[in-house]
């Protein structure tokens, strides 16, 4: 089941899946909307009938300096990343319980050095890291594992669109702006989709099972803290 704002987009990875061979269902929906988190376990359920694991993964919150950001803009970041998340785990967790499900959310390691500039995505990414703990201290008991991602910076659509219009501003190819942006986070290279796809994918399998609460840290080593 994929969830997403774009229908355009959520069509295209759903056809990549189907051409692989597997079944797939798409909801083209706005977490921050009300009712849209029980649509979603509704529609899954009727389709295959149990969810096994939740991958919440939405959210792009704008990087505007903490005394330049309008209560609006704060506001929809908690809406669609932090508030999406909890309650759509909500809606979903009897069935997870049912199935002894998995949980992952996706944070940031800003979480962990939160800056003026990013003063949001900081504090809501270090809000997701708490609330997948106290989630996951309830899923002892429910028998359903939950842990977050803090992943760094990665190559997504998004970043190379960035990457696209700042180079130009700054006399910059956008394969010199590619290259400096690690070098000034202190890393070799940014990161891919994949890879944190992958680690994904670990968290919710049999492997990682005895895992619940941790915060996993996936950033090319930019956090130097212990």
């Amino acid at each position: 089941m994929l969830v997403a704002r774009n229908a355009e987009k959520l069509d295209e990875v759903a056809n990549d899946i189907r051409n692989a061979g597997r079944e797939v269902l798409t909801v083209a929906v706005d977490l921050a909307d009300p009712g849209a988190h029980a649509r979603v376990v509704e529609e899954t359920l009727a389709r295959f009938g149990r969810i096994d694991a939740l991958l919440n993964i939405a959210g792009a919150v704008p990087q505007v300096d903490l005394f330049d950001m309008t209560d609006a803009q704060w506001d929809a970041g908690f809406a669609l990343k932090l508030h999406g998340a909890r309650k759509l785990t909500i809606a979903a967790w009897p069935a997870l319980k049912a199935a002894n499900g998995s949980v992952v959310l996706i944070s940031g390691n800003s979480a962990q050095f939160p800056k003026a500039p990013y003063a949001a995505v900081g504090t809501i990414n270090a809000a997701i890291v708490a609330l997948a703990k106290a989630f996951a201290d309830r899923g002892i008991a429910d028998g359903v594992q939950v842990n977050s991602v803090l992943p760094g910076p990665v190559m997504t659509g998004r970043r190379r669109s960035y990457l696209e219009h700042w180079a130009p501003l700054h006399d910059m190819t956008v394969e010199e702006a590619t290259a400096q942006f690690p070098k000034e986070a202190g890393i070799a290279r940014y990161g891919e989709p994949e890879e944190i796809a992958d680690l994904m994918a670990f968290l919710v399998s049999p492997g990682a099972r005895w895992m619940t609460g941790s915060a996993v840290r996936m950033d090319g080593g930019e956090v130097k803290a212990i």
